[in-house]
């Protein structure tokens, strides 16, 4: 059995693959050695400009291939595959090529001598975890597997000094580029009953950002998408009152629009003038009908309903302890939006109730780890002693079969 000597002198390989960027790094450290986008470039001379599923994809040699930012500025010759949509791994033979360039050409480690940590989304299917072990194992030989729940890692994240199973009791709001879940979770298991999921998420802000600038008539360069993600990472904020905001923007625009000046990837000069959409952009998820007519609940109450469909001896605990994860949840003063939204549903819908009802608090977390939640989650549970007596060995795998993936043992802090 390992040690935590020998953790520290090897320690663990951390991967969290998101459906926009992979973030991956050791154990141990505060922020992932690397960020790429998941995207694998595939030249289209050797194997043409599609790749198959798994059970008939062709074999991809190292040099028919590049993943990330390299991938993205070889567009010419590599044609653009996302192994991950939706926070959900699509083609395997993809996904098992970009780890290995993770694994060899960025960290440069054997992965013989590491433990990994891997991250997944919530309600992943066991055959997904099967999939990822068949990979880790068998093809990269590594020394131990754990595969962890992104909302678990998460709420690690948020209380990473004093680590203890309570502090694994809360809500996660989970919003990257691709998708966006609520998950109440319960020493540290989700409760998968109530878990709710918004269809939209950070690529939908962008689309919004553009549809937006477009309407205006703002001259747009060719990479107008890179353009709305700009302004969505560094302009937009969220507002108390909509209505107040537009009046504030109408009376001195002036004093509250802004002009953007810069260069695009490929160098082409910009210059747009920003207005409404600064606020109009996280405004979606508060009310979200002025986006898209399928669908009109506002993310605090879909926060309500997770917490109220949970068991009834774990509510208060939820509510007390709402933490926010991935980059979509960075506007500022998001959380301050949610947590007075969330009080106000709340607290009306206790005044109908018994009257002596002792109040409910209703606490939203925000740190400045909120970006890497998930990749810092695992960096601090991969560096715990009870994580090694919690992983799958590779001889583990090699008596029972990628069916010991199937469920991964808590660790328990």
């Amino acid at each position: 059995m390992t040690t935590s000597t020998e953790a520290a002198a090897r320690p663990a390989v951390v991967i969290d693959a998101g459906t926009s960027s992979t973030k991956f790094g050791y154990s141990g450290n505060v922020e992932p050695s690397y960020i790429l986008p998941t995207v694998v470039g595939v030249d289209n001379q050797t194997v043409g400009k599609t790749v198959s599923a798994r059970s008939a994809a062709p074999s991809l040699k190292d040099l028919d291939f590049l993943i990330g930012d390299e991938a993205l500025a070889n567009t010419k010759k590599y044609s653009i595959h996302h192994p991950v949509t939706d926070g959900q791994v699509n083609n395997w033979d993809l996904m098992e090529k970009y780890w290995q360039h993770c694994i060899f050409k960025y960290l440069r480690c054997d992965p013989e001598d590491h433990y990994f940590l891997l991250t997944e989304p919530p309600l992943n299917s066991p055959e997904n975890r099967e999939y990822t072990a068949e990979i880790m194992f068998e093809t990269f030989g590594v020394a131990g597997l754990y595969i962890a729940v992104n909302s678990v890692l998460a709420l690690a994240a948020a209380s990473p000094i004093d680590l203890k199973q309570d502090s694994l009791t809360g809500t996660v709001v989970d919003s990257g580029e691709g998708s966006t879940h609520i998950i109440p979770v319960v020493d540290g298991y989700v409760i998968g009953s109530s878990v709710k999921t918004i269809p939209y998420a950070g690529k939908d802000v962008s689309q919004f950002i553009l549809d937006l600038l477009k309407e205006r008539g703002e001259p747009l360069p060719y990479e107008a998408h890179e353009v709305a993600r700009i302004v969505k990472q560094n302009h937009c904020y969220t507002c108390s009152d909509i209505a107040k905001e537009f009046n504030k923007h109408h009376q001195q625009p002036e004093k509250y629009c802004q002009r953007l000046e810069g260069k695009t990837s490929r160098g082409k000069d910009f210059a747009i003038d920003l207005g409404y959409e600064r606020f109009l952009a996280p405004e979606l998820f508060f009310n979200p009908d002025i986006y898209t007519s399928n669908w009109s609940t506002p993310l605090p109450e879909v926060i309500d309903d997770a917490i109220t469909t949970s068991p009834i001896d774990t509510r208060r605990a939820l509510y007390k302890n709402i933490v926010l994860s991935g980059g979509t949840t960075l506007f500022k003063d998001f959380g301050r939006r949610i947590g007075r939204d969330l009080k106000n549903r709340v607290k009306e819908r206790m005044s109908k109730q018994v009257k002596e009802s002792q109040e409910i608090e209703v606490k939203v977390e925000s740190h400045h780890m909120q970006r890497f939640a998930v990749w810092f989650g695992g960096s601090v549970l991969a560096n715990t002693p009870s994580f090694f007596k919690s992983l799958h060995t590779k001889a583990e795998y090699e008596e029972y079969g990628p069916s010991i993936c199937r469920m991964n043992a808590l660790t328990r802090y």
